[in-house]
């Protein structure tokens, strides 16, 4: 029998589930810890463990597709390799827009003369000399290379010339932002250009894991991956575009939900080890983020689900707030929990933990570990400091003070953690769950010494912040019910349709929201809920949303299978391959349609469209059969932009989309 295989992997677990090809009900799933560095590992177990449990040949497998929030995470964490951006025809003030600056963190910005104009001709020649220069003065450290140019959306001639050099210097990756978006607004392409260079590793690394596993037990069936938008993509197409798989996992979670309950109005709720991930669901079906997907600080061209994302997991770092209460706040940061670091180096951190113990105050950094997350030979690159953090790392992981031997390292560890190579263990609302029996899945006992030297940290009145284990795991879990909440509250404002003139963010957390959860019963009468179910899914959503559904007074709708969600939406998604143009109007009589090739002149509108059309047309459905489309459904939207001078219409602009859509083809290999 043929059936359907999705695999979702997270930042914690990877998981799998095998649906029937008529998609009417789940035959089996599994979960894996997500292996780091090999995601191989972590995906060739989930895949093993159900195909093993549903009794399937590798021949049954009709199509496999992949989801995933490793891109989202990244983005949430800061995290990608180092990359360089190609900035043609911009003004230096153009960079501190879009948080371009901010998305670059320090990486090298090569500026060159060159550039089109609205119209699509040449502002100045593109200097390929100067290119050259630069491009040969970086070192080997460079991962790929961003390439953005002023309205290369108009005309992209200058960034296909400045890719191609860059390419046949050094062989390493290239992305162009008019490959990307056809939107106008310059630093915000190349925001989203920058982003997506710096992911290309991260993804490519993961699909490859994927298809080596799947090639070494027999599978032929061709990989999918869904796009942020919830439509399937070709792995060689998320390859070169891995940006488009930010919300990936978050979209197909949506898919999945919609899939597992049947609801058609409700806000889901998606928790993680990372992020917690909103969005409304609307008649079945998500709306799409009109302003592009909004991931951590960032707000990206890229087209996807209207998600609100945030950092907030099971795996989140707990933070004391410096004040006399001795708060403690969560994420954005993911760590690995104690107790899950235990499972494979007991010993190291039962002794660590037991010697600070023997402390009344702890010490800063106690109960903390770093583990690398490389193999063989530490990464190339590396400055001075990092080199000797590095080095100590290169036998396993350590306490954080044997890590980092003096307070000018920290930084130089925060920039291996920065970028992927290394990552910290500590307190989690996961190693919570451990101690109050809410969870059995790692070492309790380590999880409970961990939480017991995090109470006696001291408030700012000198007192500890918990009288013991028990009450700091309970603090850490009404904490993270407590910004859940925030979450939910935040995404139903900004969903709700009413101008409230104050931002969602705020109303969340306004006295008047918070009195309303409290029902104040007072001179004044208060009373705040939701108007739609919360579905709750993720691995750990049994754990924490009951609290969350209270505090709330909404039905949380908690389905079976809804840790796997996410892999049930991956594989009951269509594919959708986009298409989009513009047609502009320089002057009287002379309308320009910015085809794929370049800019072409017509003397009619209706003429330029036709042409801008059938140029749309074929790269559409051309990318759709290239992903294995069978029956291809086009859709034209035609958005012409005119305005009224002396009752007569005057041609201002044309955008045009073409769609072509299907599922993908499902046949045994």
């Amino acid at each position: 029998m043929a059936v359907l295989l999705g695999v979702d992997t997270g930042g914690t677990y990877t998981d799998a589930v095998l649906l029937d090809a008529d998609e009417t009900h789940v035959l089996a799933s599994a979960k894996s810890l997500t292996t780091r560095p090999d995601l191989a590992l972590g995906i060739g177990r989930a895949i093993d463990a159900v195909m093993a449990s549903a009794g399937v040949r590798p021949q049954d497998v009709a199509m496999v597709s992949l989801s995933t929030t490793l891109a989202t995470n990244a983005l949430v964490e800061g995290q990608g390799g180092r990359i360089a951006l190609v900035f043609i025809g911009f003004d230096p003030v153009e960079l501190t827009r879009a948080g371009l600056a901010e998305a670059l963190r320090g990486d090298p910005v090569i500026w060159l003369s060159g550039g089109h104009s609205h119209a699509g001709s040449a502002m100045a020649p593109l200097d390929l000399e100067l290119l050259r220069v630069q491009v040969a003065a970086l070192g080997p450290e460079m991962t790929g290379f961003a390439v953005a140019a002023h309205f290369a959306t108009r005309n992209p001639a200058h960034e296909i010339a400045a890719r191609d050099m860059i390419r046949s210097m050094t062989g390493k990756p290239v992305t162009c932002s008019h490959e990307l978006s056809q939107a106008l607004g310059g630093p915000k392409r190349a925001l989203t250009a920058v982003l997506n260079a710096r992911l290309i590793g991260l993804i490519a690394g993961l699909i490859a894991a994927c298809e080596a596993h799947l090639a070494q037990i027999g599978v032929t069936a061709r990989l999918m991956v869904v796009r942020g938008d919830g439509a399937l993509i070709s792995a060689a197409l998320a390859r070169e575009r891995p940006i488009e798989t930010i919300l990936s996992g978050p979209a197909a979670s949506i898919a999945g939900a919609s899939w597992l309950t049947g609801e058609k109005d409700a806000l889901v709720s998606d928790i993680g080890g990372t992020t917690t991930d909103v969005c409304l669901l609307r008649n079945g079906r998500p709306s799409i983020d009109p302003q592009g997907a909004r991931v951590g600080p960032y707000r990206t061209m890229v087209e996807a689900v209207a998600m609100r994302t945030t950092g907030l997991g099971g795996d989140s770092e707990v933070h004391l707030i410096e004040g006399l209460d001795g708060a403690i706040r969560l994420g954005p940061r993911r760590l690995m929990p104690v107790a899950l670091l235990a499972q494979d180096h007991g010993p190291l951190v039962h002794r660590a933990l037991d010697q600070a113990l023997a402390s009344e105050v702890p010490q800063d950094g106690a109960g903390r570990f770093v583990l690398p997350l490389w193999q063989g030979a530490p990464p190339l690159g590396l400055g001075a400091r990092e080199a000797a953090v590095a080095g100590r790392l290169t036998q396993g992981p350590l306490r954080m003070a044997d890590a980092v031997c003096s307070r000018v390292e920290a930084p130089a560890l925060a920039r291996l953690v920065a970028r992927g190579f290394a990552m910290i263990a500590g307190v989690t609302p996961s190693d919570a769950s451990h101690v109050l029996g809410r969870s059995d899945t790692w070492d309790r006992e380590a999880a409970e010494k961990a939480l017991i030297l995090f109470s006696r940290k001291r408030s700012g009145r000198g007192e500890r912040i918990a009288a013991g284990a028990a009450l700091m795991a309970q603090a850490i879990i009404d904490q993270l019910t407590a910004q859940t909440v925030d979450c939910l509250l935040e995404a139903a404002f900004a969903e709700d349709g009413r101008d409230w003139g104050v931002a969602p963010e705020a109303l969340a957390r306004h006295p008047l929201s918070t009195a309303g959860l409290d029902r104040h019963r007072g001179v004044v009468q208060t009373t705040l809920g939701l108007g739609v179910p919360v579905i709750g899914l993720g691995a750990s959503a049994p754990v924490y949303y009951g609290a969350v559904g209270d505090r709330l007074g909404a039905r949380m709708v908690l389905p079976a299978h809804a840790g796997v969600a996410n892999a049930i939406g991956a594989v009951v998604g269509q594919v959708a391959m986009q298409a989009n143009g513009t047609v502009t109007s320089p002057g009287p009589g002379a309308y320009v349609a910015h085809l794929p090739d370049g800019p072409e002149r017509f003397a009619e509108s209706g003429s330029a469209m036709d042409a801008l059309e059938v140029a749309l047309t074929l790269d559409a459905r051309a990318r759709a059969l290239a992903a294995g489309v069978e029956e291809v459904r086009l859709s034209v939207i035609r958005d012409v932009t005119e305005v009224d001078i002396e009752g007569q219409p005057m041609f201002i602009e044309a955008r045009l989309r073409v769609t072509a859509q299907g599922r993908p083809r499902i046949a045994i290999g």
